[in-house]
């Protein structure tokens, strides 16, 4: 099923462009290879290789939880990362929890990181306030990641107040954040 497609965009329909749709077996080998690219760990709280039983437990853990929802981004028609939405609430104020990764070396490689980094958190923030009717978006980003950070403001993300956590032996200082629906920024 084919989450939501944007409209036209130049020659070419974005239909062709970008599309978020739901992840299927298919998709299970290469979210692992994305989880496990280096740009994606060090920006994450799992730092560590993820091996592929811990892959399979999340997998069947994601499929069986009907408080969330994983999307594949495909860009071009190239699956090239993956959205996931956890800790739905969809009675009383309509609240979830979100998160993505990219196909940062096949991004990279084509050249084309940035504008699917854009793509992605706008079809994201859409898909949370028009398809799963979200009263407020949350989420997390580490500290250190200033790019993220800059870019959260940019859709109008509030970031909260730090907490230290230790992840994978590692101490990270976690942020989080929330939209509400009422200031998301429209296209």
């Amino acid at each position: 099923m084919v989450i939501r497609v944007p409209g036209d965009h130049g020659n070419r329909s974005e239909s062709e462009r970008y599309v978020l749709r739901d992840a299927t077996e298919d998709d299970v080998n290469l979210m692992l290879s994305w989880r496990n690219q280096e740009i994606n760990r060090q920006v994450s709280k799992t730092s560590h290789v993820i091996t592929v039983q811990e892959h399979g437990r999340w997998w069947s853990a994601v499929r069986a939880d009907p408080t969330r929802q994983l999307l594949t981004y495909l860009r071009d028609g190239v699956p090239s990362g993956a959205v996931t939405f956890f800790d739905l609430r969809l009675d009383g104020p309509r609240t979830g929890s979100w998160g993505f990764y990219l196909d940062g070396d096949g991004l990279a490689e084509r050249g084309e990181t940035l504008p699917a980094w854009l793509e992605v958190m706008r079809e994201a923030v859409d898909h949370a306030f028009d398809v799963l009717e979200l009263d407020r978006l949350d989420g997390e980003v580490l500290a250190h990641n200033t790019v993220v950070r800059q870019m959260n403001r940019r859709f109008r993300f509030v970031e909260g107040a730090e907490r230290r956590e230790v992840h994978d032996g590692r101490e990270i200082t976690v942020l989080p954040i929330s939209l509400e629906r009422a200031n998301r920024r429209r296209r």
